[in-house]
């Protein structure tokens, strides 16, 4: 099986959201105080590959440096920004999204917004705004698996990296 995770941090450098959907179209999403280490590594079981966007230089370091769970033993990592580079795809995520035909409903939010959406909930317990947040971080990992399967379907391959 296969995971596709997505984080989001705080202007302090805490994950506020953990986002990680499952092969089997399991969806799960870890928010604040239920960001739990066993939570996490029970949720993954059974996984063999986690894919990420930046991941190498971002969710993987954050989670092992605030959670001490190292995604990068154990599970075989593929990130697939260096996959989207590789087919000129630039501009972060989003601008992957775009190039590949992907739409979003969130479509103009992005790292720093998602952190004042933290912010407006954490210090206004503004639900619409953790909500929003929510929706963002979801769309972020799903779109991770439609990112790797049309990078695949482009390139005709089946056995590319990702």
């Amino acid at each position: 099986m296969d995971a596709y995770i997505d984080i989001e941090t705080s202007c302090d450098m805490e994950i506020t959201v953990v986002g990680i959907y499952l092969s089997n179209k399991r969806f799960l999403q870890f928010v604040g105080s239920d960001i739990k280490r066993d939570a996490i590594i029970k949720s993954l079981k059974g996984v063999k590959r986690i894919f990420t966007y930046n991941g190498d230089r971002f969710d993987i370091p954050m989670i092992k440096k605030m959670l001490d769970i190292d995604l990068s033993s154990g599970f075989e990592n593929c990130d697939l920004m260096r996959d989207c580079h590789r087919e000129n795809l630039y501009g972060g995520l989003k601008g992957a999204e775009t190039g590949l035909g992907i739409r979003r409903k969130t479509k103009g939010m992005d790292g720093y917004k998602a952190l004042k959406l933290w912010n407006e909930y954490k210090e206004h317990g503004d639900r619409k705004a953790l909500k929003a947040l929510l929706t963002y971080n979801k769309e972020d990992t799903v779109n991770l698996h439609k990112i790797r399967r049309l990078i695949k379907k482009r390139n005709g391959k089946k056995n590319i990296r990702a």
